[in-house]
């Protein structure tokens, strides 16, 4: 099969998408299908263009045979929700003047939100060529914002739910990330069998255990630390000043040290935070490269996964704990719901209530206190990842999804 991919977000971009896309691709061009991502310029999360790129109205780029067609769209750094919303938009209108011919021999396409207007793409190009239009749902939007106060306005949350139904309905088939988000289209009148969830999980190949480099220990100034590592998106989504009370918590206990990767909307206040609190224990350090990625996992005692306390994150897997797991580290996680039980399940994770930073202080106090405890859950996660969440099993219960819609298209 030909398969095209429409995302904002694509590598050498980290992230969720990026990773998900990138892996599933490498694994259907195994079996002898061929790939096509039209996407942006690489420049999430700052807003500053990758290394080597200059934007332009279309540029073509092989990555390990995936073909790449970025267009051009408005770059703006991953805070202000108006302007990140008008970035989004651009990117549709470019691709639909600029990618359309590029792929014109696709049998499938996929189109993954949020938001909108990547899938809308996907949508476009569905109609045009008439083959099967896959929306993957890798968040539940605008209702994601609707919790998180972003938006308030109800005749505008009200639209963007018919526009959100009407891309579910117009889809071929559907495929969520999570359980809790099929029961939630199933809820709402999207016939289930229609729905698949085919969920994130980790390129174990990729994501392997590894020592920590004393290189890196040694220039971050982590030398004999135990390290309690967040990484990722320093967002409204992760509660991230709660782990600071938990670092206040633990100030007195010698040797612990939070070390938080990444950037974001939030990002400045909580350095600012930091600072007030007068928090030694914490360092700052900004956004690496995937293969970074691996080095800042293999050198952490423990890492964390934090969610706000509101119910919708109930039914939210943040993708990162499968490459955690994958890598044999232990994980704190204060979430609930369905990611709490994946984690439960695994043997891999001490699991507190969401916000609660004297749970999270007390699980991480545990943790340094107990070597071989970090290692259990270490080597639990580990194989728990591979049993059920291997990133290649993955890969082909979606391509029998894609053929599976290719058949029905042709009926």
């Amino acid at each position: 099969m030909n398969i095209t991919y429409y995302s904002h977000y694509f590598s050498p971009e980290i992230g969720a998408p990026s990773a998900r896309i990138y892996d599933l691709s490498q694994q259907w061009l195994h079996a002898n299908h061929h790939v096509s991502v039209v996407t942006c310029f690489p420049n999430h999360p700052t807003g500053q263009l990758y290394p080597g790129y200059t934007l332009s109205r279309y540029m073509y780029e092989n990555i390990d045979d995936i073909h790449v067609h970025r267009n051009w769209s408005y770059i703006t750094a991953n805070k202000g929700f108006i302007k990140k919303t008008l970035g989004h938009i651009s990117f549709w209108l470019s691709a639909a003047l600029s990618s359309k011919k590029q792929v014109a021999n696709t049998d499938v396409v996929i189109g993954t939100s949020p938001t909108f207007f990547a899938a809308m793409g996907a949508i476009g190009l569905a109609q045009k060529e008439k083959i099967p239009f896959i929306m993957e749902v890798r968040d539940l939007w605008p209702a994601i914002f609707v919790e998180l106060g972003v938006l308030k306005n109800r005749q505008i949350i009200a639209m963007l739910e018919r526009w959100e139904m009407w891309m579910y309905k117009r889809a071929t088939k559907i495929v969520t990330v999570t359980n809790a988000f099929r029961e939630n289209l199933i809820a709402r009148g999207i016939p289930a069998e229609k729905i698949y969830t085919i969920p994130n999980g980790a390129d174990i190949n990729y994501w392997q255990p590894s020592p920590a480099s004393p290189t890196l220990r040694q220039k971050l100034n982590l030398t004999d630390r135990f390290v309690v590592l967040y990484i990722g998106a320093h967002g409204i989504s992760q509660a991230l000043s709660h782990i600071l009370d938990s670092a206040a918590l633990l100030q007195t206990t010698p040797n612990i040290q939070f070390l938080f990767v990444g950037a974001g909307a939030e990002k400045e206040m909580l350095i600012q935070r930091t600072q007030q609190l007068g928090l030694s224990n914490v360092t700052f350090h900004d956004s690496v490269t995937k293969e970074e990625v691996k080095d800042f996992y293999a050198l952490a005692d423990v890492c964390l996964i934090p969610l706000r306390d509101i119910p919708l994150f109930d039914t939210f897997i943040p993708s990162k704990m499968f490459e955690i797991m994958s890598m044999a580290r232990p994980i704190i996680g204060s979430v609930r719901g369905e990611p709490a039980n994946i984690l439960q399940a695994s043997g891999g994770a001490l699991v507190v209530p969401p916000e609660d930073s004297q749970a999270i202080a007390d699980a991480i106090l545990a943790l340094y206190q107990q070597p071989n405890l970090c290692e259990d859950l270490g080597q639990n996660g580990r194989k728990y990842v591979s049993n059920h969440y291997s990133r290649q099993q993955l890969a082909l219960k979606y391509i029998d999804v894609l053929e599976s819609a290719v058949t029905q298209m042709k009926k």
